[in-house]
């Protein structure tokens, strides 16, 4: 297997690397594009044409532990396998690094985070879609559900960054829960480079990256792209200014569906993983 960025640096030991990327490669629930499955796979393939030098640190000088990807016969025995994978991560104070699949694999993660941390925990999701809906066709194990049934599970505060497509329930579950929110629309509209997090938001903080949250002249590859997203350096300065204010213990990346003549999403994706790996660097120094 391809192990993260292993053409540079050896994959190092589990209870020596801060970073544990997790092979996460679910399809059940998929509505539109398909190929998420595949998204893990090439994200380690292209990471190997990554450099070492993220532009301001080395991020992998903490150490990268690729592990073997989680497996599930059903959506509820693979969350629950995942669950398991990231709870060991976190039994070690590392940082597990969830790459999927569909969006649905982050509430495997969460769940694992919500036990060992329980309320004290914060969640930051980038994405075109608010994914709050009570079900999807008729699966509250949806992708497009999977944010609602995290805050369900956790009632952890929620700020959402990049929305642009969201249906009449989920603008009426935002106003209810409280549930921040800073649109495609609003981004653009400066653009908006930072944030700053509310007063109720605890001291860690785990993050959810759709990678449909990008522009989809970025990011084309993926199962429900969307215009008027988040473009590139946008990203990085939104993530940085959260990072600045909380501590981040965990992310995933999801929904690549690679095409064959569009490897520069793959790329792009790993990109985007290593640089969140090292604006967490950074703000641990």
């Amino acid at each position: 297997m391809s192990y993260f960025l292993s053409s540079e640096v050896e994959n190092s030991l589990e209870d020596e690397a801060l970073f544990h990327v997790i092979p996460a490669p679910l399809e059940d629930s998929v509505s539109y594009g398909k190929g998420t499955s595949l998204g893990p796979k090439a994200i380690l393939v292209a990471s190997q044409q990554l450099e070492v030098w993220d532009g301001e640190s080395l991020p992998c000088d903490l150490g990268i532990h690729t592990t073997a990807a989680v497996k599930g016969r059903n959506t509820v025995e693979f969350l629950d396998n995942l669950q398991e994978r990231v709870d060991r991560t976190l039994s070690f104070k590392k940082i597990p690094v969830v790459l999927g699949g569909e969006h649905t694999v982050s509430l495997g993660a969460c769940r694992a985070v919500l036990e060992r941390y329980g309320a004290h925990v914060g969640l930051v999701q980038i994405d075109a879609h608010a994914d709050l809906r009570y079900s999807y066709e008729n699966n509250q194990l949806s992708h497009a559900s999977v944010i609602r049934r995290i805050h369900e599970e956790s009632f952890w505060p929620i700020y959402q960054l990049g929305i642009r497509a969201i249906c009449p329930e989920e603008v009426e579950y935002q106003k209810e829960q409280g549930i921040h929110c800073l649109s495609g629309k609003e981004a653009s509209q400066g653009p908006v480079m930072d944030i700053t997090l509310p007063d109720e938001f605890p001291p860690l903080l785990y993050l959810t990256v759709d990678v449909d949250g990008l522009d989809s002249s970025i990011m084309p590859a993926t199962g429900t792209p969307v215009p008027g997203g988040l473009q590139w350096y946008q990203t990085l300065s939104l993530i940085e200014s959260v990072a600045s204010q909380r501590q981040i213990i965990g992310f995933d990346l999801v929904e690549l569906a690679p095409e064959k003549t569009m490897g520069y999403c793959d790329y792009t994706a790993a990109e985007l993983c290593y640089r969140i790996m090292g604006i967490i660097q950074r703000s641990r120094s």
